[in-house]
């Protein structure tokens, strides 16, 4: 018995915890970049989002979780957004979120399953750690920043290429809340 007890005791002393955060939504977004007639970038986000993510105490494993409301696509300009909803592009009401869902994470590398326009198609972010720490209201905040480029037509979307290019850069910026 005392064996047994002495082993479970080392597991968890030596094993990594990891620590749940739900993802702060005012304090997060999803930015994309696409070329525009061979001339200028056109930079867009999403407004509506909402996810999670763990990581252990190592930092080197872990999983997320985000959702993205299509129809909260905004690039600044109306005309542009509204076209951007419609069946052309991102089809919002026949497709209304865009989902990723983790399936490895490295510490370096975020592997996972991401769904746009109702494809889904396995895609790896560059991650990097922004910070950690308590917040002045008695919580305690991580921040990432991940990055990937994308070929739009792989998700079905291929209206105007070359036009707008078919090469589309994402940028996630997470901050999440301990949970």
């Amino acid at each position: 018995m005392k064996t047994l007890l002495a082993a479970t005791a080392a597991l968890l002393t030596t094993s990594a915890f990891a620590a749940d955060y739900q993802v702060d939504a005012a304090h997060s977004f999803v930015t994309f970049e696409v070329g525009h007639l061979g001339v200028s970038t056109t930079v867009g986000r999403f407004n509506e989002l909402e996810g999670s993510f763990s990581l252990d105490d190592s930092g080197k494993s872990g999983s997320a979780e985000l959702t993205i409301q299509s129809a909260s696509v905004d690039t600044n300009h109306e005309a542009r957004d509204k076209h951007l909803r419609s069946p052309d592009f991102l089809d919002v009401k026949q497709f209304p979120t865009i989902t990723f869902k983790s399936t490895s994470f490295d510490g370096e590398t975020l592997t996972g399953d991401l769904t746009i326009h109702g494809v889904t198609k396995a895609v790896s972010f560059d991650v990097e750690k922004v910070g950690e720490g308590k917040d002045p209201w008695g919580g305690y905040r991580a921040g990432f920043e991940a990055s990937t480029t994308i070929q739009r037509s792989d998700f079905g979307i291929s209206y105007f290429i070359p036009g707008v290019t078919d090469e589309t850069e994402l940028e996630v910026f997470i901050e999440g809340i301990r949970q």
